[in-house]
């Protein structure tokens, strides 16, 4: 565990001491959620995704490539030699 105790300044301004940033893997650009709980404030970083990237962190995308990573894990997949192997069996 990582603590520091740092001074706020004029604003409510704060600096973050980079041993915190380096345990917490805070980036520049990161965004941070403030959480006050019982008088105690967490701090959670957030990761935005670009909009056209969002559909691959929705719940059902999410089970598919968890169903997919089980699926290899277990061994059930086919490997072909060719894009026209693959598309006749498509076909069949």
């Amino acid at each position: 565990m990582v603590t520091e105790t740092v001074r706020v300044a004029r604003r409510g301004q704060i600096t973050l001491p980079s041993s915190l940033r380096k345990a917490a893997h805070i980036q520049d650009g990161d965004y941070l959620r403030f959480v006050v709980e019982d008088g105690a404030i967490s701090v959670v970083v957030q990761k935005l995704v670009d909009r056209d990237q969002a559909y691959f962190w929705t719940r059902e995308w999410q089970e598919g490539e968890r169903e997919a990573d089980e699926d290899i894990r277990m061994g059930r997949l086919k490997t072909y030699d060719s894009v026209d192997e693959l598309v006749a069996e498509l076909r069949s």
